[in-house]
């Protein structure tokens, strides 16, 4: 009898499988990113350069973000002016339609010893690189928000930020805990202010290092170093009551110390983005939706 259970344990566990690995291809490198990016820990696909994302270097790194092509070729640097890279950990982007601009979302919101009663998040117009940047191979950000926030439950490390296009809210997810937390921001600020990030309600799982939400709103990813996680809306629920559902495990080749995750802008499939560890380069990883 227990080896008819082990078989039928196996027979689940493969059925489980094949259903994660039916919607997105395995991972495939488009390239080696540069040793400036030694340690990426954030993506997010470009809206005004199409096929081109946005990427930065954790903490202890320059104030930069890096503008990525296809070929995970760094074509063009923004620098914030007077901002100190504490614990850079992911980056979101957002299209306004009532302003009629794309915003990139900096979040400086990791903590590995839990000892900032504060985070940043940092919000400023997406540049175009158009002909006009031709020559420049650095533009300096001067004109940013600056959103200052604290958890509403105490000081914890958090990796995670992704921003719903449908409700405009910002999302941030706890990373250390064995059920981790899902906390959210109002859309509503005024640079300078200092808000309060609403615990919603844990998750089941933990070490969670990057986070992204579809560019229709109908789709969200997160990881681990391990896993991929993924839910898709059905109806109008919130993301936190999407996120309370089950998610599908999708299939995922371990990177060293993969931090980052962004959908493709069309949908049609999501990225990771590895640091570099020892002998091993980061690599842009593509996974193609089936």
């Amino acid at each position: 009898m227990k080896y008819a259970w082990l078989v039928l344990i196996i027979f689940l566990g493969c059925s489980q499988q094949k259903e994660s690995s039916g919607l997105f291809s395995s991972g495939y490198s488009l390239g080696k990113v540069d040793k400036k990016l030694e340690e990426a820990s954030g993506i997010a696909a470009s809206i005004a350069n199409p096929g081109y994302y946005w990427t930065h270097n954790d903490g202890g790194n320059g104030a930069q973000i890096f503008l990525l092509n296809e070929k995970a070729e760094i074509v063009f640097t923004c620098t914030l002016a007077g901002i100190n890279n504490r614990d850079w950990e992911d980056i979101a982007i957002s299209k306004n339609v009532v302003a009629e601009k794309n915003y990139l979302y900096i979040g400086e919101i990791g903590d590995n010893s839990a000892r900032y009663p504060y985070k940043m998040i940092y919000r400023f117009t997406e540049p175009a690189v158009s002909p006009d940047f031709i020559g420049i191979s650095n533009l300096v950000i001067t004109q940013f928000d600056t959103l200052v926030f604290k958890l509403s439950d105490g000081i914890r490390d958090t990796e995670a930020l992704m921003i719903d296009p449908i409700s405009d809210e910002i999302f941030i997810v706890s990373k250390r805990e064995a059920a981790v937390r899902l906390y959210e921001l109002s859309k509503n600020f005024t640079s300078g202010d200092t808000l309060v990030a609403e615990f919603r309600t844990e998750l089941p799982f933990t070490n969670i290092v990057a986070a992204d939400i579809s560019s229709d709103g109908k789709e969200v990813l997160m990881k681990d170093y391990d896993r991929i996680y993924y839910w898709k809306r059905t109806n109008q629920e919130s993301i936190p009551e999407l996120l309370k559902k089950d998610p599908v495990k999708l299939t995922y080749e371990r990177e060293p110390q993969g931090e980052a995750i962004a959908w493709q802008r069309d949908g049609g499939g999501f990225y990771t983005l590895s640091e570099t560890v020892e002998n091993f380069r980061g690599k842009l990883i593509f996974h193609k939706r089936k």
